[in-house]
């Protein structure tokens, strides 16, 4: 029987699963036989450890270990562990590698790998995620969107009883993700989805930490440092006000009481950008709450309480969860994994697991490109052309056909961008890519170039800017594997 894994790679814990020998989708233990995986990094006595040891060191001693950043990967940025800089993609390799060892000490050998990842992610993110597995040492040809795997979660344990519209809000350590969704037995299609990158638990605890700080200091006098009270004992507390309304936080021979309300309006807004969010994924699906069947909830955040009710007030009704909200994106991956197998290597009870399933994704950016229009205010002036639309159902492929300027002309300049809206002004989108396409000598103007877009599975945007009449052309992927770190470069990382 083949392991096709699904790994919910989380900002503060991530998670994986498999199907059984049951064909149940099932959560693997980690090696402390607990659900969930701390995503922290950390050098502890000269060995790089990651889970729940490096947590621990991260909350007393950040210099020497690392956290959340999952919301930096596919950046620049670094974090120095032990005196060493590391990449969030090298970090993120790191958390995959334990999970990795973990699994295969609980069930065998991994067939593949499904990663989730944010819906907003951006190119350079997704593509940074499968390089961290690939790092980690997995198979990896597929990532899916965190709330589809929800949804796909949803629909499976339904038993093909889901039939209409869904809301998926999914809230977990870093990042806030809304979907609506169409369901009809175990048919999923994605029709909107909207997030927000940075807005999640952490944030949550660090407003709480500045509350109690501020408290802190009006009842003794005192600055409170995090060496005091580290980040990892104010997320005990905001669990804490999740189930009661009041807490008294022990800090040294200090007690300091926090109520709910308190906490509540410290966030307030942050739970103001969910609920309007939401409110605009429900417009551009162009559905109105009365349309909407149910909300199921994933992610760990969803647990405090006045997130369930901006979710209860922008929906007109109470959210559902029929699962641990911390496993059900793992359990959406797996199953994931052995839908999108070939299925040569599935069991018979496998198969019989998946065989219902379909599946369909929609864009989460428009994709353009830089060409120059005409108005009669401003003549001549660069636009953005959008040639994939948000929304589009993937896989797809569009062409769209401009012609050169000038007699001459020896160049065009292909430029590719990317944009949450269909924005037409150039200043206002993000250039993923830019590079020259020589063109032959001599030609009149008005010659046709033909640009295609296509987006793939793993929602990876792919160019080509061709020359009709020559047959030249500039072919382009969204990847940056060539600069990636090695498998013996991560090993090492390792174990240093």
């Amino acid at each position: 029987m083949a392991n096709y894994i699904g790994i919910d790679l989380g900002t503060t814990f991530s998670a994986a699963a498999f199907i059984d020998k049951s064909g149940r989708p099932t959560i693997i233990n980690n090696d402390r036989d607990e659900n969930i995986t701390p995503s922290c990094v950390a050098k502890i006595k000269g060995e790089i450890v990651v889970g729940e040891r490096a947590r621990r060191q991260w909350g007393s001693d950040s210099a020497n270990a690392a956290a959340r950043f999952k919301r930096n990967i596919g950046s620049s940025l670094t974090a120095p562990i032990g005196g060493k800089e590391f990449t969030p993609t090298e970090l993120s390799a790191s958390v995959l590698k334990k999970i990795k060892d973990d699994v295969e000490d609980k069930v065998g050998e991994i067939e593949e790998a499904v990663i989730t990842i944010p819906a907003n992610f951006s190119q350079e993110q997704r593509d940074a995620t499968m390089e961290a597995g690939r790092m980690a040492g997995l198979q990896v040809k597929y990532i899916i969107n965190e709330p589809t795997a929800a949804a796909l979660y949803y629909a499976y344990q339904s038993d093909g009883d889901l039939s209409g519209t869904y809301v998926v809000f999914d809230l977990g350590g870093g990042t806030f993700d809304v979907s609506v969704i169409k369901v009809k037995g175990q048919d999923v299609d994605v029709v909107a989805s909207n997030g927000l990158q940075k807005l999640g638990g952490d944030d949550f605890d660090r407003n709480l930490w500045k509350l109690i700080a501020g408290k802190y200091k009006d009842e003794t006098g005192k600055d409170l440092s995090e060496e005091d009270f580290p980040i990892n004992d104010v997320e005990e507390e905001k669990k804490s006000l999740s189930g009661r309304k009041r807490t008294t936080v022990e800090i040294g021979r200090d007690l300091v009481d926090v109520t709910r309300l308190e906490f509540e309006e410290s966030i307030s807004s942050l739970v103001a950008q969910i609920e309007m969010t939401c409110e605009a994924t429900l417009d551009e699906a162009d559905v109105t709450p009365d349309d909407i069947s149910a909300v199921f909830l994933a992610g760990g955040s969803t647990r405090i309480p006045c997130v369930v009710e901006v979710a209860k007030k922008v929906f007109k009704q109470d959210p559902v969860s029929t699962v641990n909200v911390d496993e059900v994106v793992a359990l959406g991956a797996c199953l994931y994994a052995a839908y999108k197998s070939d299925g040569s290597s599935l069991s018979a009870i496998q198969k019989k697991s998946v065989a219902k399933l379909n599946l369909s994704e929609v864009t989460n950016e428009c994709f353009g490109t830089i060409t120059v229009g005409f108005s009669e205010s401003e003549g001549d002036a660069l636009v953005n052309s959008i040639i994939i639309q948000k929304g589009e159902t993937i896989p797809c492929s569009v062409s769209k056909t401009y012609h050169t300027m000038v007699d001459g002309q020896d160049a065009i300049n292909c430029t590719i961008t990317e944009s949450k809206s269909p924005e037409n002004n150039p200043n206002f989108v993000k250039v993923i890519h830019e590079q020259r396409l020589s063109l032959p000598p001599g030609r009149p103007a008005g010659q046709e170039v033909e640009v295609t877009y296509s987006y793939d599975e793993n929602q990876t945007m792919h160019a080509v800017f061709k020359d009709v009449d020559s047959g030249q052309e500039l072919t382009w992927s969204f990847s940056k594997a060539s600069g990636a770190a090695t498998q013996s470069e991560i090993d090492k990382f390792l174990v240093d």
